[in-house]
């Protein structure tokens, strides 16, 4: 038999993994702007992510709005806990947009747009790692509502996950640039990976020594029998990944650096699962507990099924369509 409830909490952790591989290069891209030369540098910058990325936010509206309608327990309970980064992370949102738009129209003002757009950028960042990490760390629940306090989300493991989340993206940016650019650029975007890639494998490795203390289930999944036979070939995986990174960035290979990175997310998206599967609210309640209907399940899985092909096609030709380097003046 079909089990709806896990379909669906596998619909919105792919939601989210799309959200990270098609925004996260973008955001990663503001938090860079201050690294970047002025002028040329920058527009050429904007000029890679600029046929693409207001669409990258239709996976974080189909992971948001899939948890309310497919979960509606875990929302109601998850979202008071983190109303201050997830509005945090909105206005990061709002303000990069505008930024990304108004710098062309109004050169005159070009560097406030700049200062607006890496901060929006960072912002939006790192409350999405805030966010991921007060997840972990728990939630207080009192029968079926959130008890805790309204800075209960602020501690040193969901500063540690912002920063993390920050540092990450701000490597998939410059992995995109070595990809997307040429000359100069690309040969600075070179520079940054390689001053990034350590400073993510160092975070990474940190939250993943952090989490298994914040619980002791999380301990159990990760280091008891048989669990960690399946387990250890996260680690395992990720060290594969970290050399093959560092020899791509050091053969000077253009696709495979952000390819690599991408796979560094993927498995701290699978490590995420092993840690909180079967919970969507850590130790406290099931994603068979927070489950809508049967009924409405399938009538939004029907939905679902119509309609996310289109948005991987309709994202697959505009990446196909913007395929290429791309120059001073645009694509080539």
């Amino acid at each position: 038999m079909i089990d709806l409830t896990i379909i669906w909490a596998f619909i919105i952790a792919f939601a989210v993994f799309m959200y990270v591989v098609m925004d996260g290069f973008d955001l990663g891209i503001g938090i860079l702007f201050p690294a970047l030369q002025p002028g040329a540098e920058r527009d050429k910058a904007m000029n890679s992510v600029a046929p693409v990325w207001d669409g990258n936010e239709t996976w974080l509206v189909l992971g948001g709005g899939g948890l309310l309608a497919a979960f509606p327990l875990a929302y109601s309970i998850i979202l008071p806990a983190i109303y201050p980064p997830i509005i945090a992370m909105l206005l990061g949102l709002v303000f990069r947009g505008v930024a990304f738009e108004a710098r062309w129209r109004d050169p005159k003002h070009m560097s406030f747009w700049d200062f607006t757009f890496t901060s929006g950028s960072i912002i939006a960042a790192f409350s999405q790692g805030v966010t991921l990490g007060a997840l972990l760390q728990g939630v207080q629940v009192s029968g079926r509502a959130y008890a805790g306090g309204w800075l209960d989300w602020l501690s040193p493991y969901s500063i540690l996950t912002g920063l993390g989340v920050t540092i990450g993206y701000a490597l998939l940016g410059a992995t995109w640039l070595i990809y997307k650019t040429d000359g100069p650029v690309q040969d600075h975007s070179y520079r940054l990976a390689a001053k990034l890639a350590p400073a993510t494998i160092v975070s990474l490795a940190a939250v993943s020594i952090y989490t298994p203390f914040l619980e002791n289930e999380y301990w159990d999944r990760w280091f008891t029998m048989p669990n960690i036979l399946f387990s250890a070939q996260v680690p395992l995986i990720t060290g594969i990944i970290i050399f093959a990174l560092y020899r791509a960035l050091k053969k000077r290979h253009e696709l495979a650096p952000f390819l690599l990175t991408l796979g560094l997310f993927l498995l701290g998206m699978i490590g995420l699962g092993i840690s909180m599967f079967p919970y969507v609210v850590p130790d406290t309640i099931t994603i068979w507990d927070a489950a809508a209907g049967e009924s409405s399940l399938i009538f939004m899985l029907i939905g679902t099924i119509i309609t996310v092909p289109f948005i991987l096609g309709y994202t697959a030709w505009a990446y196909w369509v913007f395929r290429g380097k791309v120059s001073d003046e645009g694509y080539h």
